[in-house]
């Protein structure tokens, strides 16, 4: 299991912003959490998840909120699961607790412990550093294309549907870094899969 615990960056001057972050997990068609995204105190979050590449998706989707830092812990979480993230226990919890106070001034805010080889989770979050540091570069129009092209065939169909040329798609998918990142994320799964 896989929990995460994501905390605002100097929320004394950014305002609450956890219910936007709530929402735009609600709204991510790939996190499908075990125990849901909730605010478990403050301005954190915690979400349990199973897969490895919810993982990589939540960490995406907070990348693109700007200002959290990410703590993922592995390891096990308690049975019977209850219905809230805030009454769960388990290794995979401490594991979090100790990766996003790591993350607070690690490099794309992101830190992964994980219950055993320290070798493993730290190559799955150098490869999660680099994704967001390429994604970190987007700008909203390049986030449009991106979320398009995932939910489209092909780029004639995204160009259609956005009333743009072809060639304007893939300029705008080259700018986005939408090959690397899609590569990258494949590969934080993969290594965060082997924790």
């Amino acid at each position: 299991m896989y929990v995460l615990t994501i905390d605002q960056h100097a929320s004394g001057r950014g305002g609450d912003r956890v219910p936007h972050l709530l929402r735009a997990f609600d709204a991510a068609a790939d996190i499908r959490p075990v125990l849901r995204a909730e605010r478990t105190v403050g301005d954190e979050v915690q979400v349990v998840l199973a897969e490895a590449a919810e993982v990589a998706a939540v960490v995406e989707t907070a990348c693109r909120q700007r200002g959290w830092a990410v703590g993922i812990g592995t390891g096990t979480v308690e049975a019977p699961l209850p219905a809230s993230t805030r009454s769960a226990r388990g290794s995979a919890f401490a594991a979090a607790r100790r990766a996003v106070e790591r993350a607070k001034t690690a490099p794309g805010r992101i830190a992964v412990v994980g219950p055993a080889d320290s070798g493993a989770a730290r190559r799955a979050e150098s490869a999660l550093w680099l994704l967001t540091a390429v994604e970190g570069r987007r700008t909203d129009r390049g986030w449009q294309v991106v979320d398009a092209m995932r939910a489209a065939v092909s780029q004639r169909e995204v160009a259609h549907t956005l009333g743009v040329s072809v060639q304007a798609v893939s300029q705008v998918l080259r700018a986005a870094g939408w090959a690397e990142a899609e590569r990258g994320r494949e590969l934080a799964t993969w290594l965060l899969e082997q924790l």
